[in-house]
């Protein structure tokens, strides 16, 4: 055989390099054949219309097509009826969700079903172009330019330019900000970084390294705009100038109207309507479990004000939607906030800019008392108290971004026994926030020790006319929220947070002004509500179940703190109190006081069914009213 020429050598090895594989093809066709090969995962649009032939993509679709064993593997549906039902629509999940057995069956109620929709969701073209940070904030860098906060004050003087726009970076993985200019001269870095990446411990992230896919359609700032670019909206962006802050009402979809409205004015901070909180029963933002269809109970049960779950600042930029489900919202949320956290005013600023021109919000509240690790050492939640200077170029940063009313949510300081924010509430209002809600708890306390109310009480004193105070901690009866009232006029209203995890009703007890001795019965009935609105929300499908059942196991361990007051000698309970092993006055009432998760898993299955096959919950929440004071 003759010896192989280089030429021919490297023929052969081209050859060789184009039959290899790359690693990340073998796992993409090793997941898709897994995923072929489960009956389970059939294709949402065969299991939506119930025929084969419903996929466009027939034998190059990545899902099962097979019928037949997707039938063979599904478990029995489970009792009572698809909770689309109840609301009049037809159900997305078609076979795949547990109560297909019910889809033929007429509805009952001779009433018509209340229409119930959710707004606020994540536009797919925008999450591609925040996956490739291709959308511009001007009226977030406009501000910050104004401010000062691009580039710091030990920066040179810029030469003058037609346009300046500042790119974060931070979004595809560098901490520094750029400038980039019109002139075409080279970008300098912007002493301001960003570094908050991280995401709280109960949102999943997006994995970085997935592959970005091109937008169908690459939309700029001005895609909201009309081609003739007159400062006016399209009407499928006007549903979020939609006024919902006049007194309670329901939003409709005939509210949305096909006039254009006109954005070519922007009031004074001074001149945007505010939201009155005086004597408004405000549900806080809960992470966890103050989930959507958890807001829709306390509604139900009386809350005027809903705030969602904090949710990050970088995490909304880089378009997670896990984040963005947080600030989702229902139609019978008439006063609804979303409540933000982030380190930086840049990336605040152009969160709200974001959230104002995405989503129909009435309030922004921005959290500067989170006193979780993971928050507060990437410079946010809690440790901005120890940073005034920040809190002031945030505030205003914020404020003068959108027209919407900004509030702001604080602890009285880091350490215990140093409180700062009485030398700071008159700043704070002159700063441009609207609203001010206090935890009367330091961040070394976390959640133990009572709430020092009478510190609260003197920062509402303090307050100037133009600033709301909010008083939170510790409100569990209707007795506590009429002494926090009575005590402190110049308080406006007070926020429930630990109380409405334990028991939803206490806005029911405030507003009749009784102690609701409520029945197991009547407690697991709202437990039904729950699981009807979760299988709404989540999707009535394996995992929609599994995911309200999830959220439904977190909420239980927190009612499981309840004392029926038939059996309590002194009334009203204490949320601080650890209830004694007592036998309820039936057994479900025994049940629902247990501490066990084995115990709030058999309540799970008396409402969704039986749980998997080597199903295990522990509670994501470690801290309770229990808890000892950790040093942060």
């Amino acid at each position: 055989m003759p010896p192989m020429t280089t030429s021919t050598r490297r023929r052969a090895l081209l050859r060789t390099s184009s039959k290899r594989k790359s690693p990340g093809d073998s796992s993409r066709e090793s997941g898709n054949s897994q995923e072929k090969k489960s009956a389970l995962h059939i294709c949402p649009e065969v299991a939506k219309n119930g025929n084969v032939d419903a996929c466009r993509y027939n034998n190059n679709c990545r899902f099962s097509h097979d019928l037949d064993a997707f039938f063979a593997q599904k478990p029995a549906d489970l009792e009572g009826s698809c909770p689309f039902l109840s609301v009049g629509e037809p159900c997305p999940y078609g076979i795949t969700c547990r109560f297909s057995g019910t889809h033929n069956n007429p509805v009952e109620s001779q009433n018509p079903p209340k229409k119930s929709f959710e707004i606020n969701s994540l536009n797919k073209d925008l999450q591609k172009l925040l996956w490739k940070n291709k959308v511009s904030f001007p009226k977030a860098n406009a501000q910050l330019k104004l401010l000062g906060l691009v580039g710091g004050n030990k920066t040179k003087a810029t030469p003058e330019v037609n346009q300046v726009e500042v790119h974060s970076d931070s979004l595809n993985g560098s901490d520094n900000l750029h400038l980039d200019y019109d002139n075409g001269k080279e970008a300098e870095p912007a002493l301001i970084t960003c570094t908050e990446k991280d995401c709280l411990e109960d949102a999943s992230a997006v994995d970085p390294s997935r592959p970005l896919k091109k937008a169908k359609s690459l939309v700029d700032d001005e895609r909201c705009l009309d081609d003739n670019n007159n400062g006016t909206y399209h009407m499928d962006k006007v549903f979020k100038e939609i006024n919902v802050q006049n007194g309670p009402q329901e939003i409709s979809p005939d509210s949305i109207c096909s006039s254009k409205v006109d954005l070519s004015s922007k009031p004074h901070p001074r001149e945007r309507k505010l939201i009155d909180f005086r004597g408004k029963l405000y549900l806080a933002p809960l992470t966890t479990v103050g989930n959507l269809p958890f807001r829709r109970i306390c509604k139900v049960l009386g809350a005027d004000i809903t705030c969602g779950e904090m949710a990050m600042c970088t995490n909304l930029l880089q378009g997670h939607a896990s984040e963005w489900a947080l600030l989702r919202r229902h139609s019978s949320e008439d006063v609804f906030g979303v409540q933000i956290c982030g380190a930086y005013p840049d990336t605040i600023a152009r969160t709200v800019e974001l959230i104002d021109r995405e989503c129909l919000v009435d309030f922004v509240d921005i959290n500067m008392g989170c006193p979780i690790d993971i928050v507060v050492n990437k410079g946010a939640g809690s440790c901005l108290l120890s940073k005034p200077m920040r809190m002031k170029s945030i505030i205003q940063a914020a404020s003068c971004t959108i027209n919407k009313p900004l509030t702001i949510k604080v602890r009285t300081g880091y350490f215990e026994g140093r409180n700062r924010i009485d030398s700071l509430i008159s700043d704070i209002s002159n700063w441009g926030a609207s609203a001010l809600t206090i935890h009367g708890r330091s961040r070394q306390q976390r959640y133990s020790k009572l709430a020092d109310w009478d510190y609260i009480y003197q920062c509402a004193r303090k307050a100037p006319d133009a600033l709301q105070v909010l008083g939170n901690g510790d409100i569990f009866s209707y007795l506590d929220w009429n002494k926090r009232s009575a005590e402190c006029p110049e308080l406006s209203s007070c926020m429930i947070a630990r109380g409405a995890l334990i028991k939803p009703w206490i806005f029911t007890e405030i507003k009749e002004q009784r102690h609701w001795d409520i029945s197991s019965q009547e407690r697991f009935n709202i437990l039904k509500d729950f699981v009807r609105f979760g299988l709404e929300h989540w999707g009535s499908d394996m995992k929609g179940v599994e995911t309200t059942r999830h959220f439904l196991l977190e909420w239980l361990s927190y009612t499981c703190r309840y004392i029926p007051v038939g059996l309590l000698d002194v009334i009203p309970q204490r949320v601080n109190w650890r209830p004694p092993c007592y036998c309820g006055r039936n057994d479900l009432e025994t049940m629902m006081a247990s501490d066990s998760a084995a115990d709030w898993i058999r309540i799970s299955e008396m409402l969704l069914g039986k749980v998997p096959e080597g199903f295990s919950f522990t509670p994501k929440h470690k801290s309770n009213a229990y808890d000892r004071a950790e040093n942060g």
